[in-house]
């Protein structure tokens, strides 16, 4: 199913919307994976082992997946507004208090908190991108919203985060990257609309249950467990890296962050290049060729060795094509699949489901195995994850519109 949206009658809207949405985005994955490039000193200044590093960013993953589930169903029933804005002003406000933590648990609630705005935040931001969109857009934008979260998060912050530590403490960091978002929630309070057809939505009767209506539709289903397998692929790697590059490869602290920031550099080819390659190519292939690529890189980087130029690659191409799936899955899949006003709600169980278990549960898994077996273990399971996803991707339904035409143009002929 194609949604109809806003921009037909207002394009200007449309790069406004998009713009605005992109940074919220990407303020998203600044904050949530700073924690990443300040980890040894977190570690050094609180005690806390790496296996605990995994916790704290694997609590956010466990929040922000039962509220992306919950919250994405309430902003098809309330409006985005009332859901976006709020979320975007906590989560920010949490950022800047992570650096008051004291010790292990504090910072482990403020994460939590972190996680239930940010997951309220992720869906309703992309069904009001789908909405501003272009039908033959909505792959290239939400493409493009979704590649400020590795640009930002894991290619500008370990950079940023080793400038701001010559100056500051992991404390102040915190606090410097909270502010952005206090400002974008003026700047979306200001622009950001309902959709033309809200007024019909809201308030209107809804299904007894939501969340089963969607689970009805086959792309849902198969999209909520690729997206398992490939945030476990996505977020085992970039939660460890730092550490598997110090600690066994054995490189200094600028070649660490160097090849850490490939994680975030791939990520913005990826979530940009490959849901725009779908709007020509189709969803499907495009899912499978994200896996196959990301599990085939992800090897690479297990047998380079200490080779930064090499690591680097291999890191790029892992996250590139690991993070378009993501994109793709939960943005082009999700928003054409999704039955007539559960745009959001499709969207929502997609991010819950694959937040939990991947982003989730699978750092708690991988932090088991760097405790027991060693870092360098944690790999395998991000290959495992991303090898799965692509034996799923083959059964996706095709939705991209220009397929579908191309599909409903040979069957009439």
């Amino acid at each position: 199913m194609v949604h109809s949206s806003m921009s037909d009658a207002d394009p200007a809207y449309e790069w406004k919307a998009v713009l605005l949405l992109s940074f919220g985005f990407g303020l998203v994955g600044l904050d949530r994976w700073i924690i990443a490039p300040l980890a040894p000193s977190i570690m050094h200044d609180l005690g806390i082992s790496p296996a605990r590093i995994n916790v704290l960013v694997a609590i956010l993953g466990i929040t922000w997946g039962v509220a992306a589930a919950l919250m994405g169903g309430l902003s098809d029933r309330v409006g985005r507004r009332k859901v976006m804005l709020p979320a975007l002003l906590i989560f920010s406000l949490a950022s800047g208090l992570s650096g008051l933590a004291g010790g292990f648990t504090s910072l482990l609630l403020i994460r939590g908190i972190m996680g239930v705005s940010e997951g309220a935040f992720c869906p309703v931001s992309f069904a009001a991108t789908a909405e501003a969109s272009r039908p033959s857009r909505i792959g290239f934008n939400q493409g493009l919203q979704q590649s400020m979260f590795a640009l930002f998060g894991l290619g500008f912050g370990p950079l940023l985060a080793t400038w701001l530590l010559g100056f500051t403490s992991w404390r102040g960091v915190f606090a410097i990257v909270g502010i952005p978002g206090l400002v974008l929630t003026v700047l979306l309070w200001m622009i950001i609309r309902e959709p033309e057809e809200a007024p019909k939505i809201i308030g209107a009767p809804q299904p007894a249950n939501p969340v089963r209506e969607v689970l009805k539709v086959r792309n849902i289903r198969l999209g909520m467990i690729g997206l398992l397998c490939a945030m476990c692929g996505i977020f085992v790697i970039s939660a460890n890296t730092p550490i598997y590059l110090a600690d066994y490869l054995k490189l200094p602290p600028m070649q660490v962050g160097l090849v850490t920031s490939a994680i975030g550099f791939g990520g913005f080819v990826g979530l940009w290049m490959l849901p725009a390659l779908s709007d020509i190519f189709g969803r499907r292939l495009m899912a499978v060729l994200g896996f196959v690529g990301g599990a085939a890189f992800t090897w690479m980087f297990i047998v380079m060795g200490a080779q930064p130029s090499y690591l680097f690659a291999a890191l790029f191409g892992a996250t590139a094509c690991s993070f378009g799936v993501l994109s793709l899955l939960t943005g082009p899949v999700a928003s054409e699949s999704a039955p007539a006003g559960m745009l959001s709600t499709a969207s929502g169980v997609i991010i819950g489901v694959g937040e939990i278990f991947g982003g989730g549960l699978a750092l708690l898994v991988a932090g088991y195995i760097i405790a027991t077996f060693g870092i360098q273990y944690m790999l395998y399971l991000a290959l495992g994850g991303l090898m799965l996803g692509a034996v799923l991707m083959a059964g996706l339904d095709e939705t991209a519109p220009r397929k579908r035409r191309q599909v409903s143009g040979v069957l009439s002929a």
